[in-house]
This record gives structure tokens, sequence and C-alpha cells, in this order.
């Protein structure tokens, strides 16, 4: 008696099989329990039918997944903390924080598909892992500053462009006289 599995069978297949095996078997424990269905010609095109479909919707969900992998992975996370001399922050960059920034950014991820085995609790570039559907996993890159650091980068900054609208400004005023 040929049966079509409808569950995975210990030493016998798993979910979807043809598999061959004794008429009482069949008869009396895999139908009844609900493990298998005979494999007429109407089951077998229906599980045909079925399998179409399944790998149809893996093809659309692996594709969406590239997709959201390709616009994660074009997005950088800058998080600003206050940090010690030697690098180290007083807290932590966490996975929330970072399913916030990228909301912010336009990405919304689950806190939880994100891959990070314990918080950012240093200065510096990071790589984190997003898990997706499909088996697709993205990289997105987080970048933790100091707050001492960044206030030092705008002040040069703003001195910069000071001076480069100063050197502009006497320049004009030459050219009118």
């Amino acid at each position: 008696m040929d049966v079509i599995l409808t569950e995975n069978v210990k030493g016998l297949g798993a979910i979807g099989e043809v598999v061959k095996v004794k008429a009482g078997y069949g008869r009396n424990y895999l139908v009844p329990q609900g493990l298998a269905v005979e494999a007429s010609t109407r089951n077998l095109n229906e599980l045909e039918h079925h399998k179409r479909q399944l790998t149809r919707k893996a093809e659309k969900l692996s594709q969406e997944a590239a997709d959201i992998k390709a616009r994660i992975e074009a997005i950088e996370c800058s998080f600003v903390h206050k940090a010690s001399g030697e690098g180290k922050l007083f807290g932590s960059v966490t996975s929330m924080e970072i399913a916030e920034g990228m909301a912010a950014k336009g990405v919304e991820i689950d806190r939880r598909k994100i891959l990070l085995d314990q918080p950012i609790r240093t200065l510096g570039e990071h790589e984190v892992e997003i898990k997706l559907n499909a088996g697709v996993n993205a990289t997105i890159k987080v970048n933790v500053l100091s707050e001492e650091g960044s206030q030092e980068k705008a002040v040069e900054a703003k001195t910069e462009t000071e001076a480069v609208e100063a050197k502009t400004e006497p320049e004009a005023v030459d050219e009118e006289k």
C-alpha cells in the first residue's frame, strides 16, 4: 500500500513523501492517527499542487528578504553615548536602540531579530547581524561615538564653515571695489 505522509514519522519518512507500507500498518495505524493519507491519484495531484504553492511562497519570501537586506545594508546607525577615556561606554547600545535607530531611518525590524550576543559597550564601528525570513541574514554598521568626541567634531565643523565663509567674504568685497 502506498501512502502520503502528512507528518514526520520516525524510521519511515518526512512530510510529503510517498512511501510503501504494509496494508495493515497503513489502514490501522497511519491513516487513523492522521500521520498519512492513501496515495490515490487525487491525493497525489493535491500533493503536487500543494508543493508548487509552497515553492512559490518560498520564492516570494526569499525575494522580499533580499530586498529588505539591500535596504538594511545601505543604512548606517550612529549613536552618541557618554564614554570613558579608554573608550568604554557608561551604559551600552542594545538591540532595542538599534531597532529604534533603524525605524528612524525608515526600516522597521523587530528587535528580537537583531542578533546581538551582548550589548555594545565600546566606542567605534561595529557590525551587527539581523536575521530575516528565508534564512537570509543582513549586516548593519553601528557607529558608537562619545559625547565629547561628537561635540568636538561639531565645533570643528562649525569653525571650518566659518573659516570658509570668512575667506569668501573678503574676495566678494574686493571685487566690488
